[in-house]
């Protein structure tokens, strides 16, 4: 079995987990709290990779993160090298892919936070960073960690778009679900078989120790 993709998929899951617990947990605050008669527009682009075939998504990322792109011009004079067919690009593209699927859980959790308790910490003049933090945040773990993990866990199947941004390089961009591929089409299924059920094992131990957290979760910021 060719460990190499396995590592690379499981370190670009973990930081677009990562980078989505940073940038989601802000925008999907903004959305459950603004009265912004706009708001839709946002919500309709944080969701946008639900419905975009995955190649639509990639060739847009690609022509965006391009060496013609401002933002890739932008990148290569700063570092040196073009974002496509890079890790970076890799992990760029999976930012943008797995977004909803981290933000949506986000505010479905802050959304269901009784308003009332919001509101009373106000009232007593803490602030609105601390009341998220002292509030919202702990009553709402369950939901940031169910769209941490389904973040990862979407990350580590990605297919179409790294393809598109990413390629297959073997040790830069070739993805766990690109090494499955190509063992398929050179009809090695017996090693296509180990890769995919390393992946299952792994993918099923994850989700069922984070869920056993979870249940721990409720238990001591219980709802009601």
């Amino acid at each position: 079995m060719n460990w190499a993709p396995i590592v690379l998929t499981l370190k670009l899951a973990g930081l677009t987990a990562a980078i989505l617990l940073v940038i989601g947990m802000p925008i999907a605050y903004w959305l459950t709290y603004s009265r912004r008669r706009w708001k839709f527009l946002v919500e309709s682009v944080v969701a946008l990779p639900l419905v975009l075939p995955p190649t639509v998504l990639g060739f847009y990322i690609l022509v965006a993160i391009g060496p013609k792109s401002p933002l890739g011009q932008a990148y290569e004079t700063l570092v040196g090298h073009p974002l496509v067919f890079t890790f970076e690009g890799l992990l760029f593209a999976s930012v943008l892919y797995s977004l909803p699927f981290a933000v949506q859980p986000f505010t479905a959790a802050f959304g269901a936070v009784d308003p009332k308790l919001v509101e009373a910490s106000w009232t007593l003049g803490i602030s609105r960073l601390m009341t998220f933090l002292l509030i919202t945040l702990p009553l709402s773990v369950a939901g940031v960690v169910t769209g941490v993990v389904i973040s990862f866990a979407h990350t580590l199947g990605e297919f179409g778009v790294v393809l598109m941004v990413g390629g297959n390089i073997e040790g830069v961009t070739r993805t766990v679900s690109i090494d499955i591929y190509d063992e398929v089409q050179a009809l090695n299924y017996a090693g296509a078989a180990q890769t995919a059920l390393a992946l299952l094992i792994f993918s099923f131990a994850i989700l069922s120790v984070v869920y056993a957290i979870n249940r721990n979760v409720w238990a001591v910021w219980p709802m009601k």
